[in-house]
């Protein structure tokens, strides 16, 4: 695959015009299972919750891989407690986009993405390698259209959270501890809602982010059969 004037879900990105490189080359081999599953993946394979025709609120997020002491493993964030919007709920680094990102359809949430990241947990955009962008989902509860990006982190910076008022912590995460089914749990809302949780790093992953990372495992051939019937409940203030 050529580097410039590839499509992404009918996204069209030229790399010599938007600023903004999306590439495959020079992956790591154990990313490539994710990186071919990205290129034709519907909607639908990733979410129940799809767009509306129109309206909502446009923002990225950075799904970024790398690889550390412990293995591949992914880079999450916890929010902070004290947040009124699911304190203490673990993510990944991203948010709205600004009119400076640009077109909302092409390049505004590739530089959404990175700019977040940045702000978010501090890390050298310089550093990651964007390979894919998966379809807009969308997040009800709170109107936000999410464009996830995805990234290899090819020369990795140090991360912690900037603002203590907004981040609790940032984290990174095995891919082989995701996989493991002794980690794997059901999440039962109040509400009704019920999905994929990850019991890693000292907490539960849940919600949106848990429900892309268990998308991309089953996408990619990574997931090990799990039991499903493992329910940890959830409060109403989460």
């Amino acid at each position: 695959m050529t580097r410039a004037d590839r499509t992404y879900h009918n996204r069209t990105y030229d790399d010599r015009t938007t600023g903004v490189d999306v590439t495959m080359d020079g992956l790591p081999d154990w990313l490539m299972p994710v990186a071919r599953a990205a290129l034709d993946v519907a909607p639908e394979q990733l979410s129940r919750f799809l767009p509306p025709k129109s309206g909502g609120r446009q923002s990225a997020v950075l799904i970024l891989f790398g690889e550390g002491e412990r293995g591949p493993e992914l880079l999450l964030m916890e929010r902070a407690g004290s947040l009124r919007s699911h304190p203490g709920q673990p993510s990944f680094p991203g948010g709205a986009l600004d009119p400076e990102d640009g077109d909302p359809a092409t390049v505004g949430p590739l530089r959404a993405a990175l700019r977040e990241a940045e702000e978010e947990t501090g890390l050298d955009p310089s550093g990651v390698q964007l390979f894919a962008v998966l379809p807009a989902l969308y997040i009800p509860v709170s109107g936000f259209v999410v464009t996830p990006v995805l990234g290899w982190w090819r020369r990795p910076t140090p991360v912690a959270a900037v603002d203590p008022a907004e981040t609790a912590r940032v984290f990174t995460v095995p891919v082989a501890e995701l996989t493991d089914p002794a980690h794997r749990v059901s999440a039962f809302h109040p509400s009704g809602h019920r999905g994929p949780a990850f019991l890693v790093a000292s907490t539960l992953v849940w919600g949106f982010t848990a429900g892309l990372i268990d998308r991309i495992l089953y996408l990619a051939g990574f997931e090990v059969p799990w039991d499903r019937t493992k329910e940890v409940p959830l409060d109403w203030r989460a």
